[in-house]
């Protein structure tokens, strides 16, 4: 149980000090950005990130975190960026880039339809326990008529199929299959 906690705490340090890191190199862009046109802010930014990396380190550049490969990547977006690299090759940033976008169209395209809701199916089940001479085309029709809820065959199938196999094998009486299971 501790361990859980421990990692936890760790994630959510880790998750506040990703975000932290971002809001500050933020403020500091808008605080250039008054000063200054935003593209030249962005390339100071991105100068002096690379410059507290080498300081760091005593000119031996460390690995950089997620949140300043995010934020190198977000001001590079604003300014001709490869004649400012310094620590990292223009490759490398690329290739982060890359990542991050293949990483977004991951989360946007997920797989599979949203679930049922749970009442739903609880209503779908309680149909074909009630009902078990209903074929799972008579049971979405009933829906989807009387109750004006659109689902298909297949979905009352899958969704009664859980009870549907154990009242099979215990008594015979629930069967969704329009064949002889």
């Amino acid at each position: 149980m501790s361990q859980f906690f421990r990692n936890a705490v760790r994630s959510c340090t880790s998750l506040f000090g990703f975000v932290f890191d971002l809001m500050g190199d933020g403020l500091r862009f808008l605080y250039l950005t008054v000063r200054s046109h935003s593209a030249l802010s962005a390339e100071v930014l991105f100068l002096r990130k690379q410059l507290a990396f080498y300081e760091e380190r005593e000119t031996q550049p460390r690995r950089l975190n997620n949140s300043a490969r995010l934020s190198l990547v977000l001001w590079s977006q604003l300014f001709d960026w490869r004649s400012a690299l310094v620590i990292v090759k223009p490759e490398t940033l690329i290739g982060w880039h890359r990542r991050g976008f293949k990483l977004f169209w991951k989360w946007k395209s997920r797989v599979g339809r949203p679930r049922l809701p749970e009442n739903i199916r609880k209503l779908i089940i309680r149909m074909a326990l009630e009902n078990p001479t209903s074929g799972q085309a008579r049971v979405a029709a009933e829906l989807s008529v009387k109750l004006g809820i659109y689902v298909s065959p297949r979905t009352v199938r899958v969704s009664a199929s859980a009870v549907g196999s154990h009242e099979h094998a215990e008594s015979g009486k629930v069967s969704l299959c329009p064949h002889k299971c």
